[in-house]
């Protein structure tokens, strides 16, 4: 291969679109936590969509009543380790986990030569935080523009549940494509570990699904929600159409 050039997805991963639609109306259908828990996480797994159908509102918020209501617990003991390597190929496709989200949610992507079409160097990222279009360009100067952000924080998931659980299931959940998307930078540091009772997306269109992922990753992985984030999300559910 000559120096310089780049790689674009094949056809056939692009059709992972059009399953990962599907896909999220299951998730968010209510799927048994205990059994999904462990389940490894695919690149078909879920992508960004436009929001949410009324059904899948509906059984959002029902998905939400499930969930159990307590104090956020204290802080002490967490860090990013707890959570397993960062980025790891869980999956098994060679490919590491932030390389896997970029892909799937960037459009027009090319491939650092000699990767195996696994570094992304170049895609545009229509972010559903801020509704503006990023242009992403991997590099030590750049590559920060376009985060990979996880829908419910770690710090956030510690605090509620994810120290009673495994670490292998803590490593799935730093890694399991319903709870990640490609995101704005700067949107992404600002959002933080906040829960959804102290931080939304500025994109108002895209609050329904935001909140129906975190609900969704919260009961696959048995975490809790405090009574402000459940009336955060409950309020929220409660405008989708």
């Amino acid at each position: 291969m000559k120096k310089g050039t780049t790689i674009t997805r094949s056809a056939a991963t692009k059709t992972l679109t059009v399953l990962t639609a599907l896909l999220l109306s299951g998730a968010l259908a209510g799927c048994d936590a205990a059994a999904q828990a462990g389940a490894p996480p695919s690149k078909a797994a879920v992508a960004p969509g436009s929001g949410l159908t009324a059904g899948e509102a509906s059984n959002a918020m029902t998905q939400l009543a499930t969930l159990p209501v307590k104090g956020r617990a204290p802080k002490t003991g967490y860090t990013r380790e707890k959570f397993g390597p960062a980025w790891a190929d869980l999956d098994h496709n060679g490919c590491d986990t932030r390389n896997d989200i970029l892909a799937r949610d960037l459009t027009g992507e090319t491939f650092k030569p000699g990767t195996k079409n696994c570094v992304v160097a170049t895609g545009i990222l229509s972010d559903k935080y801020t509704g503006t279009t990023i242009k992403f360009v991997r590099g030590n100067k750049t590559s920060s523009a376009v985060q990979i952000d996880h829908i419910v924080a770690l710090s956030d998931a510690w605090q509620k549940g994810a120290q009673r659980i495994s670490p292998e299931q803590r490593t799935q959940l730093a890694n399991d494509p319903l709870n990640l998307m490609a995101a704005d930078g700067p949107a992404n540091g600002s959002k933080g570990d906040k829960d959804a009772a102290t931080w939304l997306p500025s994109n108002k269109a895209f609050r329904c699904e935001y909140v129906a992922r975190q609900t969704a990753v919260k009961a696959k992985y048995q975490l809790w929600v405090t009574q402000a984030e459940r009336d955060a999300i409950a309020s929220i559910l409660t405008t989708c159409k």
